[in-house]
This record gives C-alpha cells, structure tokens and sequence, in this order.
C-alpha cells in the first residue's frame, strides 16, 4: 500500500468522507467520452472472439450433439439442472472472470490516462496480466466470484430469486473498489476487499444510487441491435475511476509511483 492511500484510508476510518453524486457523475460522464469509442471497439472485437474461442472449446471437449442437446430450452431450466452440474458451471464462470479480471483493470488504466490526456493503446488492456498485478486481481475477483455465485446458485435452485439477485447486488456494491485499490493504491488481494467494504460502508446509498444510474444508462446501449452495449459498458469503468478519484485520491508522488511499477 502507498503512503498516500494508507493516509487517506486512515482518515476515511476516522472522519469518514463526503461524495456529491453530482460531481460524481460529471466526472465519471466527462472521462467517459473520452474512452466511449476505443474501450467500446476493444469490448465488441474481445467479445466476439473470446465467444468464438469459448465456444469452440466447449464444442471440442463435450461434442456438439451434447452441447446443443444441453442448450435446448427445456434443458435450461433450473429446475431441470443438477445442483452439483449448477455448481461446476459457476465454478468454471469464477475460474473464467478471474483470469481475465486484468482486463477490467486496463479499462480503469485507460480511464486515468485519459483523465491526464495520455496516450493509450490496445495493449493498455493488458498491462495487469503480469507480475505482481495478476495475482492480486486473480485472488480477489475468485475470492468474491465464487463466494457471490456459489450463495446465489443455492439460492436460486432453492427458487427464491429475488434474493439471490439481492445478494450478487450487495455483494457488487460493497466489493466496487476493490479493482482500483489494487491496481492503484497497491493493496493485496484480501486487504482490497477488506477496505473496499470499509469505504463503500460509509456511503452505501449515494454509491448504490450512482451504479443504478450507470446500469441504466449502460442499458440504453441494447437500443440499435444491442451492439451499441460495448460502447455504454466503458461508462460504468469510468464511473467507477471516478468514484476512486473522488474517496481515495491520487497525487504526484502517487502517480509516479504507479507508472514506475507499470
């Protein structure tokens, strides 16, 4: 952890701190236009061929006939589904987030060097799938992942939904720094979850009511053929950036440190 995070940490524990949705939003909105057309290109083409590759995988493995016998709709009932086969799926869904939670990171980078108008490229996206980002953002992201999915699937095969939507909410809300702590403030995995909970404590409703606003804005993007998602989805990184800069902060000394460990 940074000096300048451990301290402003230390204070948020004592005094706890203010956040004005509006400047929030601007802020989040401002840094937004300035990465809605690049990240939404990298999102549609990184979908597109991780959905090729997913799929070519799962056909290889399992054959076609099984897998499209398995996708047929009266199959995909939960009800219908063994909860060991539910729990395997949602174990290999948290294994699959994991490992590409790096990519989440880059799209915060993009927006903090788009904030300081500097350069940023494709490869921006893949800054964290090295040493010693990987292993903190794998950690965290399994650790949350599967806890949230595994409560959820029980949940929701006991057909109670509402209260498994509930849960993977909170859970969402309260784990929504826990990326940027990471990549920013240099904190391990554990301790990001743990402060990420902390600070999102202190002003669950005004945070909960920014990611509402943001989901619903990110939804506006399945207007035109649902392709313009890929270019709403950069808003809620962005917004989430903000939300970092507001409570936590950056500095010089801060700022070199990042780019130097970069």
């Amino acid at each position: 952890m940074n000096k300048t995070t451990q301290n402003r940490i230390s204070e948020i524990k004592q005094d706890g701190y203010n956040l004005d949705f509006g400047n929030v939003f601007n802020h989040a909105f401002e840094n937004y236009k300035k990465i809605a057309l690049y990240g939404g290109l990298i999102f549609f083409v990184f979908f597109v061929l991780l959905s090729i590759l997913g799929f070519g995988i799962v056909m290889s493995i399992f054959g076609a006939p099984t897998v499209l016998d398995f996708l047929k709709p009266e199959n995909l009932k939960l009800e219908e589904i063994a909860l060991p086969t539910l729990l395997l799926i949602t174990g290999i869904s948290a294994l699959i987030s994991s490992l590409f939670s790096p990519f989440t990171a880059g799209l915060l980078k993009m927006a903090y060097c788009a904030e300081r108008d500097e350069e940023f490229h494709v490869s921006t996206m893949f800054e964290f799938f090295k040493a010693p980002y990987f292993k903190e953002l794998f950690v965290a992201t399994f650790l949350i992942s599967i806890t949230s999915s595994i409560i959820s699937t029980i949940i929701n095969y006991a057909q109670i939904p509402a209260l498994g939507f509930i849960v993977t909410v909170t859970v969402s809300l309260f784990t929504m720094l826990m990326i940027p702590l990471i990549i920013f403030g240099n904190l391990k995995a554990v301790e990001a979850i743990e402060t990420s909970i902390l600070l999102v404590s202190k002003q669950p409703l005004v945070l909960l009511g920014l990611i509402v606003i943001g989901t619903i804005g990110v939804l506006v993007g399945f207007i035109g053929c649902c392709i313009g998602i890929f270019f709403t989805l950069p808003f809620m990184y962005s917004l989430y950036y903000a939300i970092y800069s507001e409570i936590i902060g950056f500095e010089n000394e801060s700022e070199i440190e990042f780019q130097e460990k970069i």
